[in-house]
């Protein structure tokens, strides 16, 4: 699970998706827009316009889901309900992995059911080379005891375990910083994928300021 506004979606998100499932041999990463972040700004676009830019950044690129869960539920969009809901698909068995920013794991403490995320699966943190902070007092109480330094560690068990990981790209690109060359109708080639800008264009998208 690999979770987000993705407001854009940026090559940023997906180059992250696609190096995940190769240092992970992973299954598919299912990349799941939230309806409403608890813990963020609302969204400039509409959830479902979000998950349609989504589907078009992926295409055809193996491994990688498009997964609308979020958007068929009331309420807040919560990691925990996401997962349970992963796992009731996947079995007990399964070793399911919820792969965050640097910047969002700062704040897992905050989260709602933070202890109950690492009974449904393994978290992996997506090293973010713009951001170093340490860690509170909470969050190194809620992780004590459960990080690996190896992927074939974290795939003993099927859920509980935490793993740093340095992707090989390490794609220094905002969402934010996207959406304010789009309010000011400046050039965000080669930061989306080419059907996701055409669909902005199209659809006049982010281009209030």
């Amino acid at each position: 699970m690999f979770g987000g506004t993705f407001d854009p979606v940026h090559l940023g998100h997906l180059r992250s998706a696609v190096e995940l499932h190769e240092a992970l041999a992973l299954d598919r990463v299912h990349m799941v827009p939230a309806c409403m972040p608890p813990l963020r700004d609302r969204p400039q676009v509409a959830p479902q316009e979000r998950l349609n830019l989504l589907r078009l950044g992926i295409g055809d690129t193996p491994g990688l889901v498009a997964d609308g869960r979020e958007l068929e539920r009331d309420g807040p969009s919560y990691s925990v309900d996401t997962l349970a809901g992963l796992r009731d698909e996947y079995g007990r068995e399964a070793r399911l992995i919820m792969a965050l920013g640097h910047d969002a794991f700062l704040r897992l403490a905050d989260w709602h059911e933070p202890q109950r995320l690492f009974e449904l699966a393994h978290l992996v943190v997506i090293d973010r080379p713009d951001h170093a902070a340490p860690l509170s007092s909470a969050l190194t109480e809620l992780i004590a005891g459960r990080e690996v330094d190896r992927p074939e560690l974290l795939m003993r068990r099927a859920a509980g375990g935490l793993l740093r990981l340095a992707l090989p790209t390490r794609m220094a690109l905002s969402a934010t910083a996207i959406r304010q060359r789009l309010a000011e109708g400046r050039s965000v080639r080669y930061l989306l994928p080419e059907a996701v800008e055409r669909r902005i264009d199209a659809a006049s998208l982010y281009r209030h300021s």
